[in-house]
């Protein structure tokens, strides 16, 4: 075959595919194992594939032949082929598979890539399996044919700026149905030609792989090198935590430890195998916009998708297989969005998880943790969706409080004050600021645990009615607080000091000033030290939603409410402050944005207003 053949077409590679290949080719990986077991996942998945359409169409396998997995080391040829008699590939298929990638997330691959001082780790979480090839081969052949077509093709590059394709002759070798994929090998690469290695890779990360990967000798005889059997499907007393850590990494392509394991066989009015794992960090897809699960689902051992949404979205960094005895094979996705019985066992999984995240947090503290490290902003998200499940995802939940870190919301009700009926919260960005948010001073001064939140999600979750163990939720920036139940304590009791200030001319006279930036000036209940601050009404968002909501041009354009604190100076100078008394009560509006992390509405007249006291007050002095 030569390019001066008229039947060879020389295609450009997707840009974002040059770009990859150049990173792949010419940068320094400390593991580049990792190849092999994206290669033979490639190849399980055309196998399954194959059983699947199979059902419909019995005649693609009409040799009667189950789909398998071979692979031929050649030390003379210096090439290693993987093989499988899977679904195969035609002209356009090889095209869009090979020469182009689709998948979201290859930008954010390629970038993190380029800043990677070991990239290997990052293969095979963002859909570019096949390219990671590349690491060990200078070129790379692949003849595929699509079971029940006729022709076959010839896919073929160097790692360059495009690729070659062609019909293969038809007296040329050519694969029944499948694909054959022939890598040249770069001479540091020579180590993947010894059966031994091979044999490894394989154990390592794709024994559960469920078709026979066969290991062909230099005499053409195969043996088959991995168990080919879906381990989940095993009873729990034949395996050991090294059996699941692999199973994890092979089913999830994944290269963490999994922070918790789930194996159990549902038996009753539905059967159904279920294998699952929590990582211990972070998919690079957990927020992706879709919000979709990765959980595959199988029947009878035969994969069917991994888009059949089997855990709710706030489960969605769960990994695994569910495997059922009893749901028909050929499930369209109408089915599966409708089918009553998918219905109940996404319940009953979903019940389990929950149930086994509780029992890690009791029994295995150090290991939640990583989970809720991780994950614990979206678990979050099932407190705003899921109404049946929302005490018990509050109760698993771990908050940064006043008190401590991980606090519980049980640790927080045995520790209520006398008098105290409700849990405090406050909103924001970033624990420091919320540490020194003025809101929080009169909680403080009784020794008033108060949840610090800065998830975004947390105030979404938080705008719903919420309660625990009947104590219900009451944010600090929103409508009234009262604390006059509440005891001091001995330490605030020595600062308390009674305001002697005149409360309705001060609040008329600052009402009069503000005009409508502010839908109401009260004294405050929140404040001991500080001059003011702003809370939202009783009836609409959070002070953190609203600004979340407005940033997405999606706000009410709800005004705040302006609370003083009478005893300050500043405050209690208005009413004798004559020319000043208008920049006094601007100042209070603008230090109390500044202090819940917003820029004043006008930040010059601000600075003019803020030096026009400072050199008033010089001039006195």
């Amino acid at each position: 075959m030569t390019t001066a053949d008229p039947t060879v077409e020389t295609k450009a590679f997707q840009a974002e595919v040059s770009e990859l290949l150049n990173l792949m080719v010419h940068s320094v990986y400390s593991e580049t194992d990792i190849f092999l077991r994206e290669l033979i996942s490639n190849a399980s998945d055309a196998c399954d594939k194959l059983r699947y359409e199979a059902i419909a169409n019995p005649a693609l396998i009409g040799d009667g032949e189950q789909p398998k997995i071979r692979i031929v080391p050649d030390k003379n040829a210096n090439t290693l082929a993987i093989a499988d008699s899977g679904i195969g590939m035609d002209r356009q298929e090889l095209i869009d598979n090979l020469g182009t990638i689709a998948r979201s997330g290859t930008k954010s691959f390629v970038s993190r890539l380029k800043d990677a001082k070991d990239g290997s780790g990052l293969i095979g979480q963002f859909g570019v399996g096949f390219y990671s090839a590349f690491m060990v081969a200078e070129r790379i052949v692949v003849t595929s044919r699509r079971a029940g077509a006729e022709e076959a093709w010839t896919w073929s590059s160097a790692g360059g700026a495009g690729f070659e394709i062609a019909p293969v002759e038809p007296d040329a070798k050519a694969p029944q149905r499948g694909t054959n994929i022939v890598l040249h090998l770069k001479k540091e690469a020579a180590k993947y030609l010894e059966a031994y290695e091979i044999e490894r890779i394989v154990r390592a990360y794709s024994d559960n792989i469920q078709f026979p990967i066969e290991l062909v000798d230099d005499k053409g005889e195969a043996k088959q090198i991995n168990s080919a059997s879906a381990l989940w499907q095993r009873p729990k007393s034949e395996l050991k935590p090294e059996d699941y850590r692999e199973a994890y990494k092979s089913i999830a392509g994944a290269f963490d430890e999994p922070a918790m394991t789930l194996h159990y066989r549902a038996e009753g009015r539905y059967s159904y195998a279920v294998l699952l794992f929590a990582p211990s960090t972070k998919p690079f897809d957990l927020f992706d916009p879709a919000r979709k699960g990765r959980v595959k689902l199988y029947v009878r051992r035969v994969f069917i998708t991994d888009d059949a949404d089997l855990l709710p979205a706030y489960l969605r960094f769960i990994r695994g297989v569910i495997d059922s005895e009893d749901l028909p094979l050929n499930l369209s996705r109408e089915m599966l969005q409708n089918n009553p019985q998918l219905a109940q066992i996404r319940k009953a999984v979903t019940g389990r998880v929950i149930g086994e995240l509780e029992t890690l947090s009791q029994k295995q503290p150090e290991e939640f943790a990583k989970v809720w490290d991780a994950f614990g902003s979206v678990i979050k998200e099932g407190i705003y969706e899921d109404f049946e499940r929302r005490e018990k995802l509050l109760a698993l939940s771990r908050f940064t409080t006043t008190a401590g870190d991980n606090r519980t919301l049980k640790q927080y009700v045995a520790d209520l004050k006398p008098n105290q009926t409700e849990i405090y919260f406050l909103a924001g960005d970033s624990i420091e600021r919320l540490k020194s948010n003025p809101k929080l001073e009169s909680a403080t001064a009784r020794g008033i645990e108060v949840l610090l939140l800065t998830d975004p999600v947390d105030a979404f979750w938080t705008a719903a009615p919420l309660d625990f163990e009947g104590k219900p939720l009451k944010s600090l920036s929103q409508g009234d607080v009262d604390f006059s139940m509440i005891p001091l304590t001995d330490d605030s009791k020595k600062d308390e000091t009674k305001s002697e200030a005149d409360e309705a001319n001060i609040i008329a006279a600052i009402k009069l000033n503000l005009g409508d930036r502010v839908s109401d000036v009260r004294a405050s209940q929140r404040l001991t030290s500080s001059a003011s601050c702003l809370v939202a009404g009783s009836n609409g968002p959070d002070r953190e939603l609203e600004r979340l909501l407005a940033r997405q041009n999606r706000g009410l354009g709800a005004k705040p409410i302006l609370e003083i604190n009478l005893r300050h100076p500043m405050v209690a100078a208005i009413p004798a402050a004559g020319d000043n008394a208008a920049d006094l009560s601007f100042l209070l509006l603008e230090q109390a944005q500044i202090l819940d992390g917003e820029l004043p509405d006008d930040p010059a007249a601000f600075a003019s207003r803020l030096n026009r006291l400072v050199v008033s007050g010089l001039s006195k002095g």
